[in-house]
């Protein structure tokens, strides 16, 4: 007999709900774990059955009034075929992908604080209209008809009316919407968003980052947020002032950067809201809070933030790596300067190493459809960020079994016995190369860094410079460890199984496909294919196409050389810090060309590569924040 915890207390939007009965009537047929969380996407029921059995409820997508045995009596009932073959695509396209649950377990917090989280929760659905509307999807979902459940979960989980899957990205006829909706950022007059590069006819004056670019006569203007978007924006504002009072007492800080963020919402002041987001730290907080525009991958032009919201509770164990790093990191930035050559000089670097965290909600331009950011560095501009900024590791990202067991079947369709031998299941390799990747977004030349008076933007545009500091920040968290390895602050032992969970980590962005369903690239699959590519062009990795992999099954695997691949990462980090250090946009294209292009060798294993992860399904989290009675 199945059983339901009580429904959550925090259920986004809600202030409280009522605690259900559990469910006590026996399934009418019996279907596996796996089959019920389908069906709950597919029905777009916010229930999720657990490894154990129990069936809880998830605040995505959010839905007041929940009645869990009902919902749970109607998942057990067969699903209807498909209307028709869009809707086929639909059901794939959800497929693609594997629910899986973030839990937080707040049953013990005072008051306050679940009052606080409340109001959180509020603020990061209204955060995520304005995401929508930076993505020019904000009025679509009215289109769809309240019983398409399969075209409502494919939007809600893709923010959007298009299919994001690797295998159907591309399809113009896998969409929530008839006829399909054209894409049009709402960041741009439609009337500009004509031609393959309209992006270059925008005027750099439009391109400010948190601003709107608007037509105005016969010019391209920017309107702040706050104006363009205003009483969006002021809604965001007057919820976080609602949570700042309800905030605990002991939570001073956190306190004083909601009320600096709903300032911003208002006027636009996102530095301000920056400079007290950086006063809170794990010293002084037990919670991590991000809300506002700051990443620019979601803009086609790759110039203007999007809104998000990261809601976190800090984990202490990041204390000690900080204790590891600190004290080195002015010698990685020396050690980084001298790999670029000698037009970039060393700085007196000042930044924070990261904190650990454990993400309990994302909205807006944090949620993605597949997978999660399990690191990142913030903000992008302004005095904070030229101080550093603040960096965090997002523990609790793929540590699952489900995720786990997945991770290892597809690493083990590509990688040959001996290298799927050294990779780690346990999460700390990759969460250490994390760690190193966001530390190194303030090593080296970075976004501030400038040559003979141009910015990374202005050399090489913003799209191929946002992938450059990528590119950088990767390589560099692989290269990083070899010098510490050589100066005695690493175990040689530990080097292998991280350059290992690397590869994996790439392979996987490389699987993802290098373009989104626009066409535009994807930066970090573009920089797994330059790596990997790179790699397997000087030694450091080579694809066997007689031998099978590791599964036993495929035939053709990727081995990683511990021996020779530290030549190859010390080749490839000179190369890409003398490009960012010297702005050569030529390199960079020619770097950038040699291993995204659509024919060669090196096409053939990334086409290899994407068939075999495809059979293991992406992951999507759902979350849920327990306050039991």
């Amino acid at each position: 007999m199945l059983q339901a915890r009580p429904l959550l207390l925090l259920l986004a939007g809600c202030a409280s709900t009522p605690t259900p009965q559990p469910v006590t009537s026996a399934p009418p047929v019996a279907i596996t774990r796996e089959v019920f969380n389908q069906r709950a996407v597919e029905l777009a029921i916010p229930l999720f059955q657990r490894a154990d059995g129990e069936i809880v409820t998830t605040i995505s997508p959010p839905q007041s009034g929940l009645d869990i045995e009902a919902a749970t009596a109607r998942i057990y009932e067969p699903l209807p075929e498909p209307l028709d073959a869009r809707h086929t695509l639909l059901q794939q396209e959800l497929a693609a992908s594997r629910v899986t649950l973030l839990t937080t377990e707040a049953s013990q917090l005072p008051p306050g604080d679940r009052a606080m989280i409340r109001a959180l929760l509020q603020a990061g659905e209204q955060v995520e209209t304005l995401f929508h509307k930076q993505l020019g999807v904000a009025a679509l979902a009215e289109q769809i008809p309240p019983e398409d459940t399969l075209a409502h979960s494919v939007f809600y989980r893709n923010q959007g009316p298009y299919c994001t899957s690797s295998a159907l990205a591309a399809n113009t006829e896998c969409t929530t919407i008839l006829p399909t909706p054209a894409r049009i950022s709402g960041l741009y007059p439609a009337s500009a968003q004509t031609g393959d590069d309209w992006c270059s006819a925008i005027p750099r004056a439009a391109m400010d980052p948190f601003h709107v670019a608007v037509q105005e006569g016969s010019q391209l203007v920017a309107r702040p947020y706050s104006e363009h978007w205003a009483s969006d924006m002021q809604a965001v504002a007057v919820t976080l002032r609602t949570a700042a009072d309800a905030a605990p007492a002991d939570e001073g800080a956190l306190q004083t950067y909601l009320r600096a963020a709903a300032g911003a919402f208002e006027t636009n002041d996102w530095f301000s809201a920056d400079i007290a987001w950086a006063d809170m730290s794990q010293d002084n907080s037990r919670y991590y809070i991000r809300i506002g525009p700051d990443e620019t991958y979601s803009d086609p032009c790759s110039e203007h933030a999007s809104f998000h919201m990261v809601l976190a509770r800090v984990n202490p164990a990041g204390l000690s790596l900080q204790q590891r790093l600190n004290p080195i990191k002015q010698a990685m930035e020396q050690h980084l300067a001298d790999l670029a050559g000698d037009d970039y000089s060393a700085r007196t670097v000042g930044f924070d190493l990261p904190e650990f965290i454990d993400v309990m909600v994302n909205r807006g331009d944090s949620r993605a459809a597949s997978s999660a950011t399990i690191g990142q560095s913030l903000p992008n501009w302004g005095p904070v960020a030229e101080a550093g900024g603040r960096t965090v590791a997002m523990t609790n990202i793929g540590g699952d079994a489900d995720s786990v067991s997945s991770k290892r079947r597809a690493l083990a369709s590509v990688f040959c016995d001996t290298t799927m031998a050294a990779w780690p299941a346990a999460p700390g390799p990759q969460l250490f190369s994390t760690v190193l990747h966001e530390a190194a977004h303030n090593l080296g030349p970075s976004h501030d860094y400038t040559f003979e008076g141009k910015t990374d933007n202005e050399s090489f545009g913003g799209p191929l410079a946002s992938m450059l500091e990528e590119l950088k920040a990767q390589t560099a968290a692989m290269a990083l460890p070899l010098w510490m390895v050589h100066n005695g602050h690493e175990d040689i032992d530990t080097l292998y199984p991280g350059q290992v969970a690397d590869m994996g980590w790439a392979l996987g962005h490389i699987a993802s496909g290098l373009t989104d369903g626009a066409g535009h690239p994807e930066p970090y699959s573009h920089l797994a294919a330059i790596q990997v590519g790179y790699f397997m062009d000087n030694g450091g990795m080579t694809f066997h196409p007689e031998t099978l992999a590791a599964n036993g099954s495929d035939t053709g695997c990727i081995s990683v050389d511990a021996d020779n691949l530290p030549d190859a990462i010390d080749g490839l980090i000179r190369r890409v810090l003398h490009i960012k250090a010297t702005g050569d946009a030529d390199d960079a294209r020619t770097l950038q060309a040699a291993y995204t292009a659509d024919d060669g060798e090196f096409a053939d294993v990334r086409a290899v590569v994407a068939e075999r992860f495809a059979r293991e399904p992406r992951t999507t989290y759902v979350y849920r924040i327990e306050a039991t009675d």
